[in-house]
């Protein structure tokens, strides 16, 4: 199986034609196939194809003009401002996001950011938390203050075995949930009493950095957890011992992404939250000031 590929050129931006029957003419980008490096192009590579009618869609029977697939080699996007056919090269800006330069005219085209502004949650860290732990654990050196380095996010799914299916309920449910695709994990060995063999899928997992993290967790805190029936704020001792905490979320209907009318079955998860501290004093200090509810 092939493996992701990305494109810079993507649904409706403008381009032109670079080679080609259809050289010189420009167009709309109607799709893109960037694992085929495939795209089609408002009227360009025009051929004959037979439709068949659709009184639903009030569409037509006969032989139409349809848009082929053309590589994507044969074209160039266009620079919005010179008009002109132009390369586009990515640049890491000084945040370490990576944006879309058009050399031509050296104009930012198009960012790979989700949005411009920083994530609330991690701006509060910068400002304020980072701060006040370097003051209390008296760290001098900014790259040792502890902070979040991934959260990890995994529902396990032992009923998988007898019926797969609902791998995908639960893959679309963590998806919602995370903004992020999950991955499907299997089993590493076989064992004979649950019926297990390697390699079965049991479960869906999902890894967040960066801003999805901290928009992650900033929901965890706000919304979602104080949405647990009898909240009386999370266990202070679920450390691991290096810096670590896990959650152990019962129900998946604490979250507002879920579609009550639409869940099958009630499901829990595990969210691993990982940090850089040292031991788990800091890593409670790091939690409680980005606004984990700890129980008292």
């Amino acid at each position: 199986m092939a493996g992701t590929k990305r494109s810079k050129i993507r649904k409706n931006d403008q381009v032109a034609i670079i080679a080609g029957r259809d050289k010189g003419r420009r167009g709309r980008v109607l799709e893109v196939n960037p694992v085929k490096g495939k795209i089609r192009v408002e009227g360009i590579g025009m051929i004959k194809r037979h439709q068949k009618a659709n009184p639903q869609a009030n569409r037509g029977g006969g032989i139409v003009d349809k848009e082929s697939f053309i590589d994507i080699s044969n074209v160039q996007l266009i620079d919005p401002q010179s008009g002109k056919p132009t390369r586009v090269k990515y640049l890491v800006e000084s945040d370490g996001s990576k944006a879309g330069w058009l050399q031509q005219a050296a104009t930012h085209w198009r960012s790979r950011r989700r949005n411009s502004m920083a994530a609330r949650l991690k701006e509060r860290y910068q400002k304020d938390v980072a701060p006040q732990i370097a003051k209390e654990f008296g760290i001098t050196n900014p790259m040792g203050v502890p902070r979040l380095e991934k959260i990890v996010i995994n529902m396990g799914m032992g009923e998988a075995i007898a019926n797969n299916k609902i791998l995908d309920t639960a893959a679309d449910e963590l998806r919602s949930i995370t903004g992020q695709k999950p991955v499907i994990t299997k089993a590493k060995k076989s064992i004979a009493s649950f019926k297990l063999r390697q390699g079965m899928p049991i479960g869906v997992v999902v890894t967040l950095r960066g801003d999805r993290m901290y928009e992650f967790l900033d929901r965890l805190v706000s919304v979602a957890l104080p949405r647990v029936r009898d909240f009386r704020g999370v266990s202070p001792k679920a450390f691991d011992g290096r810096g670590n905490y896990t959650i152990g979320v019962r129900e998946q209907l604490i979250f507002p992404e879920i579609d009550f009318n639409k869940v099958d079955k009630l499901r829990g998860m595990n969210i691993s939250i990982v940090t850089t501290a040292r031991n788990d004093e800091q890593a409670r200090a790091l939690l409680k000031g980005l606004g984990m509810p700890f129980r008292t």
